[in-house]
């Protein structure tokens, strides 16, 4: 089952931001993952804004994979980084559809 991670960051103190970027991505792919979206452009459509620098958006081929990478030693300096330099929240979600209403997606 196709999982996703959300991450949403705040960066307090860029120091790490280059390096994270350049490094991560192929940390994520040796994973089966990749990045549907790493964007600073973020447009409130409704609710009260979070104080957020970027929103990345990564796709993995399930929870297993997904939790690889977060856990993956290669990854580890590249978090400390991340958390030492910004407010963030990663969070784990799946495909499926809470009310099983969506036919192309399974039942949560």
């Amino acid at each position: 089952m196709t999982a996703f991670i959300i991450a949403d960051v705040k960066v307090t103190d860029d120091k790490w931001v280059p390096e994270y970027a350049a490094a991560v991505h192929d940390i994520v792919h040796k994973h089966g993952g990749k990045y549907l979206s790493r964007s600073g452009d973020i447009k409130v459509l409704e609710g009260k804004p979070l104080d957020t620098t970027l929103i990345a958006i990564l796709q993995f081929p399930n929870a297993e994979a997904a939790e690889a990478f977060a856990n993956d030693p290669e990854y580890a300096p590249y978090a400390k980084a991340r958390q030492d330099g910004s407010d963030s929240r990663f969070q784990l979600i799946d495909d499926t559809d809470i009310a099983g209403t969506i036919p192309y997606l399974g039942k949560g």
